[in-house]
C-alpha cells in the first residue's frame, strides 16, 4: 500500500512548467501594450515593503498553523487501531479544519517515539497508529498527509522528535527488531522514559538517517523539531552519559560537551536537508526561555524554572544568530502579565534575537490553556487572551506567524477564543513569509489571463510556481484599474490556490465592480508581479 515518493515530482508536474514556458514572452508583450478596461491583461507591480499603509489585521504574509500531535494519540489518530479508512477520514477532517481557519501550514508529528508514520527503512511503524509497534497500518500516512495537504494548498511540516525512544524506561515494551533493542548501548533510561543518548556519535548519525529517509522520499515542506533535546531535568535523577563524556568530551565541560552534541546534530542535519531538498525548511520550536537574565545578562527578563541552554543543552539563540535554521518558533505558553515568564517580555526578546538574521520568527501559542489554567493564571479565563497576543505582536514586525498547540483545543474553541482569533485576525487568506535565502528570484508571472464573468483561467509562466494568489480589487467602474497599493496587504486577497489549478471561480463577488489580479508564488514565498484583467 505504500508509495516511494522519491519517484514522483514535487508538488506539480515538470511538464506543466515546460508546456507553459512559451507563454512568458507573449504575456510580457500583451501586458506592455494593454490598457485597463479593454479585457486584456496588464501588469500590477508588487509594492515595496512599507511603500503603502497596511492593515495589521489583514497581513499579506503570515504563517498560521496548529500542531497535530500523534504521541499518546493527543490529536490524531483519536485512538490506536482505527482502520486505514477511519484514520484517513480523521486526518482529512483536520486538514479541512486548517483550511476553514485560513491556516496555510499543518505541523504533523511523524516520528513521535523513535518510530515512523511512513514505511521507514530505519524504524518500525508507530504504535500510535495501530496499537502494535511495527504493524503496517494499511496505507502510508505521511504520503497521504503530504498529498492531501498540498491538494488543499497547505504546507506540510513534518515534526520529528530526535531522541525520545519510549514513554517507558522498559526496553521490552519495544519490538525485538527495534534499533534500541538491537543496540542497547545507544539508550539510557531517565525520568520514566527511554532516550537515545545524544553523546554517542553513532546515535546522532542514526537519527539523521532516520529523518533523512522521510526528507529524501517525500515532498515535505519543512523538518520541524520541538523542545525535546536532552530530557528536561527530573529531580533526583541523573542522565548517565559519563562513559560517552569520558570518551568524547575532548576537554570540554560536561555542559559544553552536551551542547556541542546537539549543535552537531543541528548543523549536520540542516546541511543534509538543504543538499537533498534546497527549498525544504528546517524549523525549531523550543521552550521559550533560552536563559534567564539572572543567569546571563543576554537572557530574557524571566524567572523560568527551566532554561533551554542549561537544562536541555540546546543553544537556540546561537542557532538563530549563526543562521543554522530557517525559522524559530518559541513556545511562549504564558499570558501577558504572567510574572515568571511574561509574554510581553519574551516576544520583544525573541524579536531582538532574530533581528538582522535571515531566520523567521513565529510564536507558539497555548490554545490548550484557555479555560483550563485559571488556577495558576486567571488570564486564561479571558476569551480575549490569545487575541491580545496577536495584537501585541503587531508592535514587532519580526513576528511573522503563530502556531497553536494543539489541534484538539483549536477545534474545541474554549470560550470562543479561536472564533475571536479568526474573526479579527484571520478574516483573509495569507501567503507564507518569503525566504529569499532559499531562492531569491520570483517565478514568472501568469499569462493569458481570461475572465468570463466571475470565472478566471490563465496559463503558468514558469515551472517553479507553487501557488497562485488571486486578488479581487473593488473599483469604481469596470474600466478602472488595480494598482500596486491594492496588493500591499491581504484585504483584497480572495484566494491562494495550488499551481496545478490555473482556474478559479469567484463565489463571493459582491455587487461592486471589481478587477481580478493573479500572481505566481514559489515555494520560497517569492511573489511575481500581478497580472490583472478587468
Amino acid at each position: 500500500m505504500s508509495v516511494d515518493h522519491s519517484k514522483h515530482p514535487a508538488r506539480r508536474s515538470v511538464l506543466l512548467g515546460i508546456a507553459a514556458a512559451p507563454f512568458v514572452a507573449a504575456a510580457t508583450t500583451c501586458a506592455a501594450d494593454a490598457s485597463p478596461g479593454d479585457g486584456r491583461n496588464y501588469v500590477v507591480p508588487q509594492p515595496r515593503p512599507g511603500e503603502y499603509p497596511t492593515d495589521p489585521t489583514t497581513p499579506k504574509h503570515e504563517l498560521r498553523s496548529f500542531w497535530l500531535s500523534v504521541v499518546a494519540n493527543i490529536d490524531w489518530p483519536s485512538k490506536p487501531g482505527l482502520s486505514a479508512e477511519a484514520q484517513q477520514a480523521e486526518l482529512i477532517a483536520w486538514l479541512d479544519l486548517a483550511v476553514a481557519q485560513r491556516h496555510n501550514v499543518v505541523v504533523l508529528q511523524v516520528r513521535p517515539t523513535a518510530d515512523a508514520l511512513w514505511p521507514s527503512r530505519h524504524e518500525p511503524w508507530s504504535v500510535w497508529l495501530t496499537g502494535e509497534q511495527g504493524k503496517d497500518p494499511g496505507y502510508d500516512p505521511l504520503g497521504f498527509a503530504v498529498e492531501e495537504a498540498h491538494k488543499r494548498n497547505l504546507e506540510l511540516h513534518a515534526w520529528f522528535n530526535p531522541f525520545r525512544v519510549a514513554m517507558s524506561e522498559d526496553p521490552s515494551t519495544l519490538i525485538p527488531s527495534h534499533p534500541a533493542r538491537q543496540h542497547p548501548e545507544w539508550v539510557l533510561p531517565y525520568g520514566g522514559k527511554l532516550y537515545y543518548n545524544p553523546g554517542e556519535p553513532v546515535v546522532r548519525q542514526f537519527v539523521e538517517d532516520a529523518i533523512m529517509d522521510a526528507v529524501d522520499r517525500y515532498d515535505i515542506d519543512a523538518v520541524h523539531f520541538d523542545d525535546y533535546f536532552y530530557p528536561y531535568p527530573v529531580a533526583g535523577k541523573v542522565f548517565h552519559d559519563e562513559q560517552q563524556y569520558a570518551e568524547y568530551g575532548a576537554g570540554l565541560s560536561l555542559d559544553d560537551w552536551r551542547r556541542s552534541n546537539i549543535d552537531d546534530l543541528i548543523v549536520r542535519l540542516g546541511n543534509r536537508i538543504k543538499r537533498s531538498k534546497p527549498l525544504c525548511q528546517f524549523g525549531i520550536s523550543p521552550f521559550a526561555v533560552w536563559r534567564n537574565k539572572a543567569t546571563d545578562p543576554t537572557g530574557s527578563d524571566t524567572t523560568a524554572g527551566a532554561e533551554t541552554y542549561d537544562d536541555l543543552y540546546a543553544d537556540t539563540r546561537g542557532w538563530v544568530k549563526k543562521g543554522w535554521i530557517d525559522y524559530i518558533c518559541p513556545q511562549i505558553y504564558w499570558s501577558i502579565g504572567f510574572a515568571p515568564a511574561d509574554y510581553a517580555k519574551l516576544v520583544p526578546w525573541w524579536s531582538d534575537v532574530v533581528a538582522g538574521t535571515p531566520v523567521h520568527l513565529y510564536i507558539g501559542q497555548a490554545t490548550y490553556k484557555v479555560n483550563t489554567n485559571g488556577a495558576v493564571d486567571p488570564h486564561w479565563l479571558n476569551p480575549e487572551e490569545l487575541s491580545s497576543h496577536l495584537q501585541f505582536n503587531t508592535n514587532y514586525p519580526q513576528v511573522q506567524g503563530n502556531i497553536y498547540f494543539s489541534a484538539v483545543p483549536v477545534r474545541k474553541d474554549e470560550l470562543g477564543a479561536t472564533t475571536l482569533l479568526n474573526e479579527k485576525w484571520y478574516s483573509r487568506p495569507a501567503l507564507l513569509p518569503a525566504s529569499p535565502w532559499l531562492k531569491h528570484r520570483a517565478p514568472a508571472r501568469a499569462s493569458n489571463l481570461r475572465r468570463d464573468g466571475n470565472s478566471l483561467q490563465w496559463q503558468d509562466g514558469s515551472r517553479d510556481t507553487a501557488h497562485f494568489a488571486i486578488y479581487r480589487v473593488p473599483v469604481e467602474s469596470q474600466r478602472a484599474n488595480a494598482k500596486s497599493r491594492d496588493l500591499a496587504d491581504a484585504r483584497y486577497l480572495a484566494a491562494v490556490i495550488p499551481a496545478e489549478q490555473r482556474s478559479w471561480t469567484d463565489n463571493e463577488p459582491g455587487g461592486q465592480p471589481h478587477v481580478y489580479v493573479v500572481s505566481a508564488v514559489d515555494r520560497a514565498g517569492n511573489e511575481s508581479a500581478g497580472v490583472a484583467v478587468s
